[in-house]
């Protein structure tokens, strides 16, 4: 089962034989040191909302969502592109919002970018923002650190005071 014979090594080289790189192809098959484990999950395609389609609601994820139809509700993700024929009518949150369509309702993004075509009625929130030429704007700008929170603090409630106690003459 097990010997000391050298089959599988390479024997002396031939005077005149030049050493040749090696090289891998497609019929090649990886060796075990070339894996690289990826890390984390692969990234899903964009969710596309298609120019048929109204959404009465609000939407809400972790991943890209491309709006081309109309959304009545509160949209919330992490890349959102509104397309040139999209109409959304609410809040919009997202670390990166591309605006090619109509918006009625606040953006906050942490990059809000508007583009020609873009129309836009209510007020921006942002840590960078873009405005080509050419975007319709009506609404407010404000730059924010952190445009994603509420940015409203809770205000502590009145503490109840002890009942005075009547002096005893």
């Amino acid at each position: 089962m097990f010997s000391k014979s050298r089959i599988n090594e390479p024997g002396p080289k031939q005077a005149g034989e030049a050493e040749k790189p090696v090289t891998e192809t497609a019929a090649t098959p990886a060796r075990a040191s070339d894996f690289t484990p990826s890390t984390g999950k692969a990234k899903p395609a964009p969710s596309v909302l298609s120019s048929d389609l109204t959404v009465v609601g609000n939407v809400r994820t972790s991943g890209d969502v491309q709006v081309e139809g109309v959304v009545e509700g509160d949209i919330r993700a992490h890349l959102l592109t509104v397309g040139e024929g999209a109409t959304i009518r609410g809040e919009i949150v997202a670390d990166d919002i591309v605006v090619h369509g109509r918006v009625v309702g606040r953006v906050r993004g942490l990059k809000v970018r508007l583009t020609s075509t873009a129309r836009v009625e209510g007020d921006i929130i942002h840590k960078t923002i873009a405005i080509e030429s050419g975007a319709h704007f009506e609404g407010s700008v404000q730059r924010q650190e952190d445009p994603l929170s509420t940015g409203t603090k809770a205000i502590p409630a009145p503490q109840p005071q002890a009942a005075a106690k009547p002096a005893s003459a």
